[in-house]
């Protein structure tokens, strides 16, 4: 199977002298270089964000309403019939 070429992209930071000594401390203990370690834990906390974004949890009850609503749809009303009429045909 042929290699796919990946492409790295190069990100430069400005920190604190304090900042960055925590990290190597930090990268000591987790035995790993600093790049891995910021990338891993940025990586893990950009999903994070992600996730909390996208993702919508509801209550059981609230999930039966969705639901209901979805089985049951209510009639459409004059604001909902006459946005479908002046949709472009």
């Amino acid at each position: 199977m042929p290699r796919v070429a990946e492409e790295n992209s190069r990100m430069s930071l400005r920190i604190h002298s304090a900042d960055k000594a925590l990290l190597l401390r930090a990268v000591a203990y987790a035995h790993t270089d600093l790049t891995d370690f910021v990338l891993r834990n940025a990586m893990q906390a950009a999903k994070t964000v992600i996730a909390e974004a996208e993702e919508v949890s509801l209550s059981e009850r609230d999930s039966l309403r969705v639901l209901d609503a979805l089985e049951n749809p209510p009639a459409p009303n004059a604001k909902l019939l006459a946005a479908a009429r002046a949709l472009p045909r």
